[in-house]
């Protein structure tokens, strides 16, 4: 049996790479098309968001305590116990950690939406690609005389016209909330 050609992948891997870099190129697109507050928001939640961070919060933290309960020898107490200028610089960080992760979730959500609105265009063009071919199909087996009366039913069904708004609509009637 002859083994086929190294052309022969060629256009599949060249429509993969070019798949590729398409995605790319949307994602860098997405990054340069961020607002200044979104690039910064961004920037400190990858910085917050690190082990390194959680190990420098815990060591002043630990160091706050041991000073303020007096427990390391010639540093006097600057926030007795119970630690309230700590919890105020604790109570502003969780404010403003919170608004750079509710900005990026913000971020994230938008990325998300477009990436479905996306998918679903390729998908209905992908189902009205499907439908065509199998009506070809459907031509082909009349043409040659094929016997296909045991799923003339189902053939009917697949090569209509999806009606989205319909299944929309039984989505809506069906799933809950």
């Amino acid at each position: 049996m002859a083994q086929p050609s190294n052309n022969y992948r060629a256009p599949a891997l060249d429509l993969t790479r070019n798949n590729v870099e398409a995605i790319a190129r949307l994602e860098e697109e997405a990054l340069h098309g961020r607002s200044l507050g979104e690039r910064i928001s961004g920037a400190i939640i990858g910085f917050i968001g690190t082990t390194t961070v959680v190990i420098v919060h815990l060591i002043v933290f630990a160091a706050w305590v041991l000073v303020n309960l007096n427990l390391v020898p010639g540093v006097a107490p600057f926030d007795p116990f119970p630690f309230g200028i700590l919890a105020l610089i604790v109570s502003g960080e969780c404010v403003l950690l919170a608004i750079f992760i509710l900005i990026n979730q913000n971020y994230m959500t938008r990325q998300a939406d477009r990436r479905a609105h996306l998918d679903l265009q390729i998908s209905l063009l992908a189902e009205q690609e499907l439908t065509m071919i199998l009506r070809m199909q459907q031509s082909l087996c009349h043409h040659f005389g094929l016997d296909v009366e045991h799923v003339r039913e189902e053939v009917q069904q697949l090569t209509r016209k999806t009606d989205v708004q319909q299944l929309v609509n039984e989505l809506e009637d069906k799933l809950p909330g």
